[in-house]
């Protein structure tokens, strides 16, 4: 790729994102940063959304995986769409009801204020943990095809990252990431559409024979039905539709945003369009994983899942095979080496946009969080101070997401969405199990109880894990998640029943 040309168009984007920054920012109160006034369209919020959910995870991840799961993340994106109906119809009507800022402050109102801040403290770890892999991802390919060529270190690169992200959202907060992150959305789907067309051409197939050539390849198979393996249909439906509800329903991030609709009509409107673009979306990034792995076997320059590593890749310059241990790096590589300069150009812009269309978002409902959860913004009336202490907070979240990345780039060694949903199994599950026995049950509950229940379930779940193999025949997937908040809505139970 014409490096030169690729930092001119990088530059070019960042500039663009500051002009929005400074528009949407320049009137910006503390409730704009935390609620746009709640003014924002629903048709902006429901399509920047997308690129929230879907990230540079998706972008990269998801085409990757293909080789050795084929189209079985299709399940999990099917139990999605299901519990984002159910957010629209049964979360929303209580944030809205109540007129929260931090949807946390339901758990206040149910339970008490040890487990609003228990909920809050959750979040905000789950939170750190899924931004920072986002941005850790993207950092990688930023790396190797920008960042490598001229000399600047891994750690230079995530710092500029980050450092970016801060720069455009420390003024106007939310108000301007619903914009960015329209804009965002679209970088994303538009590079994806043309990295399947590019690919499509390289193969010399028209759309008749695109859909053909996926129907038939090993690559598309979407169900399966044994019970055993972790891809199971069920377990893996199930998954995503308890991933949706926790990872958007009980996620500050993905909620700030749809708070900040004029009316309750408004959001559930955004969920539900939301959805099915959602759909659409993965299928594409599923389609063009296919398609990467059709590629490089069929021109014989890949070798996928050998024995001694994840992937061979044949490298033009030196003409040797190289050993990869991530799938993640399938695209960047094939983008960068083979595919042309126009796509590789289109695939840099693309793969910055989806991450930063998440990690934005996430710093300001990390900042949003903290501020109004466990600082207790909205019982405050010094504004000066308030906008000190925010801008602070939101510069210390920034750097704890900058040590996340480098601790990650030290041990990870798996796809990051893999990694991301077995995360959110221990994190989001004490949340799952707060909220449905706080909405389902009328057991009155302890407060100071449930800050050693949220500890103990995910611990207890652990184990669970460890033996069940040998002692069950069991291997548990992705669905650590429901066993996670069963047994914290358990563990509620219990101390109610004493109480």
């Amino acid at each position: 790729m014409d490096l030169t040309l690729t930092i001119s168009l990088i530059l070019g984007y960042f500039a663009l994102l500051f002009v929005i920054s400074w528009l949407t920012g320049r009137k910006a109160t503390e409730q704009t940063f935390f609620s746009a006034d709640r003014s924002s369209p629903w048709y902006l919020v429901a399509f920047g959304m997308i690129g929230a959910s879907l990230s540079g995870v998706t972008f990269l991840s998801v085409p990757g995986a293909v080789g050795g799961g084929q189209w079985a993340y299709l399940q999990i994106v099917m139990g999605n769409v299901l519990g984002y109906v159910a957010i629209a119809y049964i979360l929303m009507p209580l944030y809205y009801r109540l007129n929260l800022t931090s949807i946390y402050g339901y758990l206040e109102q149910r339970y008490g204020d040890r487990s609003y801040k228990t909920g809050s403290i959750l979040f905000l770890v789950s939170r750190v943990i899924g931004a920072s892999l986002r941005l850790y991802l993207v950092s990688l390919v930023l790396q190797l095809v920008v960042c490598d060529p001229l000399g600047i270190p891994f750690e230079a690169t995530v710092l500029i990252s980050i450092a970016l992200i801060y720069l455009y959202t420390f003024r106007g907060g939310i108000k301007t990431v619903v914009w960015t992150d329209t804009l965002q959305t679209f970088c994303m789907l538009l590079g994806a559409g043309i990295a399947v067309y590019v690919i499509s051409s390289k193969l010399e197939l028209d759309a008749g024979g695109l859909i053909q050539t996926l129907s038939e390849s090993e690559y598309t198979q979407a169900f399966f039905w044994d019970w055993g393996p972790t891809n199971n249909f069920f377990k893996m439906l199930s998954t995503g539709f308890f991933i949706s509800i926790v990872m958007t329903g009980l996620d500050q991030d993905m909620m700030q945003k749809n708070l900040t609709c004029r009316t309750l009509k408004d959001a559930q409107k955004n969920i539900l369009v939301f959805s099915g673009v959602f759909f659409l979306a993965n299928i594409l990034f599923l389609s063009l994983g296919a398609l990467l792995y059709i590629y490089g076997t069929e021109t014989g320059v890949l070798h996928a899942l050998t024995d001694n590593c994840t992937l061979e890749l044949l490298n033009p310059q030196t003409g040797e095979w190289v050993c990869y241990s991530k799938t993640d790096q399938l695209f960047p590589l094939l983008a960068r080496d083979y595919l042309g300069t126009f796509a590789g150009i289109v695939f840099i812009l693309a793969v910055i946009a989806a991450a930063y269309s998440s990690a934005d978002s996430a710093l300001t409902a990390l900042t949003t969080s903290f501020c109004v959860d466990l600082l207790g913004f909205e019982k405050r009336d010094d504004e000066d101070r308030k906008q000190q202490l925010r801008r602070l907070i939101h510069l210390g979240f920034a750097f704890v997401l900058f040590l996340v990345i480098l601790v990650f780039a030290w041990i990870n060694d798996e796809a990051v969405i893999w990694f991301i949903f077995r995360m959110a199994g221990y994190t989001y599950g004490p949340l799952l199990g707060l909220y449905a026995f706080g909405l389902y049950s009328k057991v009155d509950v302890p407060d100071q109880a449930i800050p050693w229940i949220c500890l103990g379930s995910p611990l207890l779940t652990y184990l669970i894990q460890l033996i069940s193999p040998s002692l069950l025949g069991y291997t548990f997937g992705f669905e650590l998640l429901i066993l996670n908040g069963a047994l914290t809505m358990l563990g509620l139970w219990i101390a109610g029943k004493m109480k």
